[in-house]
Order: C-alpha cells, then sequence, then structure tokens
C-alpha cells in the first residue's frame, strides 16, 4: 500500500483544518495540498507546501525590469515573453515541496537534478520497509539496440516470465538476509547502517524534495519527456498534472515553448531555409552527423 494509516490520518487531520492566510495563495494547488496520488506499484507523490503562483513571477519580473514591463498586455503575455526568451529568475520565486516515495535506482537518477534541497529517509536510523518496485509484464523489455540507454521490444512468454521470477525472488531473498542481520528485539546484530548494504535497487526509500519552479521545469523537460526512463517519467507525468494548476499561464507558455517546442542548431536552421526554397536536402548534403539528421527529422516530419 502506497500510504500508510499513519500517512493518512495525517493527511486527513491537516486537510480538515485551513487556516487563514494573508499570502498569495494558488486555489488550483489548495486542491492538491497533503493528497498522495499513486505513482507505481508503491509508490506516491504529495505537495507538502508551495510558494507563489502565475502573479509572483511577473511580481518579480515587473521589479527585476522596471515600469516598461507594464506595456505587457497582461500577465499571461509577460510570463510566456520570460519562458520564450529563457529568463529564468521570475520562474525561482515559486518553490514547491514534494514527499515522494520512489525506487531506490529512481532516485538516483531523480539526484542528478542537483539544485534541489532534499531529505531521504535514513536507513542508519529507521529500517526499511518490505516494498520492492516489480515491473509490469509489458513494462519488461530489451535493450534497445539504437539507444545505448533505453529499452527496447518487450519481453513476452518464459523470458517475461523467468525475469520477474528473479525480481521477485531475489529482492524477497535479500530483504530476509537484511531483516536477519539487523539488531531487532534486543538479539544483538548487524548495525543498520552496513545491512543496508544488502538491500536491493528496486526497494522503496521516500524524501521531502524542495526546488524552485525554474528548476522543476527543467527536470520536468528532461524526465517527462517520453525518451526518459519509464519509471521516472511517471512520477514525472503526475507533477505536471499539480504544476498545471498551481500555476496554469506558466505550465502553459513551459508545454509550448519547452515541451512542444524544438532547439535547432545553425545547421538545421540553414537546412530549414534552404528547403523553404525548395532545395531538396539530404544527410549528406545537410553538414549534419546521421544522428543529428535522424533527430532533425523527427523535429520536421
Amino acid at each position: 500500500m502506497p500510504i500508510t494509516p499513519d500517512q493518512q490520518a495525517e493527511i486527513d487531520e491537516l486537510r480538515s483544518a485551513p487556516r487563514p492566510t494573508l499570502r498569495a495563495v494558488a486555489e488550483g494547488m489548495e486542491t492538491h495540498l497533503y493528497k498522495a496520488y499513486d505513482v507505481l506499484d508503491h509508490g506516491f507523490i504529495r505537495v507538502i507546501d508551495y510558494m507563489g503562483d502565475d502573479a509572483a513571477i511577473c511580481q518579480a519580473a515587473r521589479v527585476s525590469y522596471g515600469k516598461g514591463t507594464k506595456s505587457v498586455s497582461n500577465d499571461a503575455g509577460l510570463i510566456r515573453y520570460l519562458m520564450r526568451h529563457w529568463h529564468s529568475t521570475p520562474f525561482e520565486m515559486c518553490e514547491i515541496k514534494l514527499h515522494v516515495k520512489l525506487p531506490v535506482f529512481v532516485a538516483r537518477q531523480w539526484i542528478r537534478h542537483r539544485t534541489a534541497n532534499v531529505n531521504e529517509y535514513s536507513a542508519r536510523y529507521s529500517i526499511l520497509d518490505r516494498e520492492f518496485y516489480i515491473p509490469e509484464p509489458d513494462k519488461l523489455a530489451a535493450q534497445s539496440v539504437i539507444n545505448n540507454q533505453g529499452r527496447g521490444e518487450a519481453l513476452t512468454g518464459e523470458e517475461a516470465a523467468r525475469v520477474l521470477e528473479y525480481l521477485k525472488g531475489d529482492a524477497a531473498r535479500c530483504y530476509d538476509h537484511y531483516a536477519e542481520m539487523i539488531d531487532q528485539e534486543g538479539q544483538r546484530g548487524l548495525a543498520r547502517e552496513l545491512a543496508r548494504m544488502n538491500l536491493p535497487a528496486n526497494i522503496y526509500t521516500q524524501w521531502y524534495w524542495k526546488v524552485d519552479l525554474h528548476n522543476l521545469f527543467h527536470f520536468l523537460r528532461l524526465r517527462a519527456d517520453s525518451h526518459a526512463q519509464y519509471e521516472i517519467r511517471v512520477y514525472a507525468e503526475e507533477i505536471c498534472k499539480v504544476v498545471a494548476d498551481w500555476v496554469p499561464a506558466a505550465y502553459g507558455a513551459f508545454e509550448d515553448y519547452r515541451m512542444g517546442g524544438a532547439t535547432l542548431s545553425s545547421k538545421a536552421i540553414d537546412c530549414v531555409r534552404r528547403m523553404l526554397k525548395g532545395e531538396e536536402i539530404t544527410q549528406e548534403t545537410s553538414g549534419m552527423s546521421k544522428g543529428e539528421w535522424r533527430e532533425f527529422e523527427e523535429v520536421i516530419g
């Protein structure tokens, strides 16, 4: 079960006692506060706190740029201008703090984004729960033949069954030994900080993750992308739903310019201009490598 009874009781208590405040409130985010949204088989995300909204982004931009920005027709137009021209500081005025439960191997990929404040559940102090990520059968795939860090076609039949059996059996066996090694119920055993080394990478951990909106957008641009690993992408997609309600104007600009847009090299722009003039361009005449050309074709369809 992703949420423990104690955690659910805490959520119910917090949501049952709203408090008046003079600070900026994003109504869309208020509906998400403290709620847990399931991800994978035992994971979740939930919003613990937030600061700012679309208006905070505009407020910061106008302080920074002076009265001249008042000529922008509306806040949404200003936000789109900021996003379009890669102005990052105003987006840093908004922050979000999430409670995330996720497999350790996903956490190690996630922590590569070093622009957040993180506090993780301590396996030196506490005993980790017996919860492991076991993929659905259709998510078991072979190594991609064109992408060294991706997966290809799904495994089927006996091969898929064999892999699932290994994943379940090895995880259970490692946890059994972990539980037998540690000191509990008065029996002297190995220190928890040492016993944890035997735990598998698919066991679940938890952390509080606080990040500003600018760096969150960078995280989402990479991790909510279709090329991202599935197990981290589903977390990013769930966060996207929350952010869309929190800062709708900023998220709309993000979708348009970052998720739905593309960055072209000078060679790619030159090829587009030549194509518009009626010239037939091939990879050999483009000046691009095969990889660059393949990505360029994906952009222009």
